[in-house]
């Protein structure tokens, strides 16, 4: 049954496929219906929670970015960044295009010929389609593919963030040769979140797993990015850097004051946007659940949380790329998911092909609209 799936998938996909490329669009006469859409546009950050829905544009974007990644800390022009002038590219990498190559990278995304968003909805139906291939893209699926980019993604900004503190180039970084960001070292005592353990040596000795006194790439990986680890001892870190920012009183333990006004409105912000809640309750209204909540939460009753204890809720406190990946796919399915059922198939995925390349939470509502029928 499973080899029959995907002998039909595979028909249907070359039948759209034929139909899409000797469509109106393709012979050069204009369509008769418009749809509203924004020009495809790059990003400028790698570092904001959007994810790439497209492999392809996002190595277009990571090609971008590194160019400015090594214009910013190795040229000639920046050898005061703590970065050895005798600085050698790190093994393996791949020297970079000029950045003029990149000039027109948009307006490549954007040319029908050159990059068809239909043509590549078709071709990569079937690598999200996997669990169970079975002609449609579920939540699941989705949430999972998304997941898979973002993690690239992270992690090639990782690799790039290692060869600054590798001084020696042996793959590993020890407390010594790393340096925080020049933006925390600057930063002034009382800089929320970072004055702590942040960037220090515990948050370092957290990260390394196996305890050998160096961070190889996965752990300085999860040094960067702790939210993401299954590290326990990054983890356990996690918990007590947020008894620490929300112990007002400074006695070591989150009462239940400090536990309200913070804690819980994060907890509970996370619940409601994973429910796509909009709902807002008032103060007076959130203290009884809350109290109900923190006594959960108090395994020993002792009326304060340890960091112990927070470590059910410390992937609420701090979300992970996954928590991202499933808003994302989440949004995708409710502007695609016509006979709303749940999954799209690939034909909803090429009747709203636009909404897989312009996934952006928090988005500035007035920019400028664009005209573009290649979209069909």
């Amino acid at each position: 049954m499973g080899k029959l799936s995907v002998i039909i998938y595979t028909t249907v996909a070359l039948l759209l496929l034929l139909l899409i490329s000797h469509s109106p669009n393709n012979s050069g006469h204009r369509t008769t219906t418009h749809r509203r859409h924004r020009r495809l546009k790059l990003r400028s950050n790698l570092s904001d929670h959007h994810i790439s829905f497209d492999p392809l544009v996002a190595n277009i974007e990571r090609k971008q970015q590194d160019k400015l990644w090594d214009k910013t800390h190795f040229s000639d022009d920046h050898n005061n960044n703590n970065i050895n002038q005798e600085h050698e590219p790190a093994p393996g990498m791949e020297m970079q295009p000029e950045w003029e190559d990149f000039v027109g990278a948009e307006d490549y995304l954007n040319d029908e010929h050159k990059f068809n968003i239909s043509h590549r909805l078709v071709l990569l139906f079937p690598k999200i389609d996997v669990d169970p291939a079975d002609g449609f893209v579920s939540e699941h699926e989705l949430t999972e593919w998304n997941v898979e980019q973002a993690q690239r993604d992270v992690m090639h900004r990782s690799q790039k963030e290692m060869e600054l503190h590798d001084k020696n180039r042996d793959g590993l970084v020890s407390f010594k040769e790393y340096q925080a960001p020049t933006w925390v070292r600057d930063s002034d005592s009382n800089s929320f979140g970072y004055d702590m353990g942040w960037w220090k040596e515990e948050h370092f000795n957290a990260s390394d797993s196996d305890g050998d006194g160096f961070l190889n790439i996965t752990e300085f990986n999860d040094f960067q990015h702790p939210a993401d680890t299954k590290n326990p001892r990054l983890l356990q870190w996690l918990c007590k850097e947020e008894v620490r920012e929300r112990d007002t009183d400074k006695d070591g333990r989150v009462n239940f004051k400090e536990f309200f006004h913070g804690l819980f409105d994060m907890v509970r912000n996370y619940d409601e946007d994973a429910n796509n809640s909009s709902s807002r309750e008032s103060s007076d209204s959130l203290e009884s659940p809350a109290r109900s909540f923190f006594a959960q939460l108090d395994k020993d009753g002792d009326g304060y949380l340890s960091d112990v204890e927070l470590l059910p809720i410390i992937g609420k406190l701090h979300p992970s790329e996954r928590y991202y990946a499933k808003q994302q796919a989440d949004y995708i399915i409710s502007q695609a998911d016509t006979d709303k059922d749940g999954r799209l198939s690939l034909t909803e995925m090429i009747d709203s092909p636009y909404v897989f390349y312009s996934a952006i939470f928090n988005e500035d509502e007035d920019e400028d609209y664009e005209f573009h029928e290649e979209f069909r």
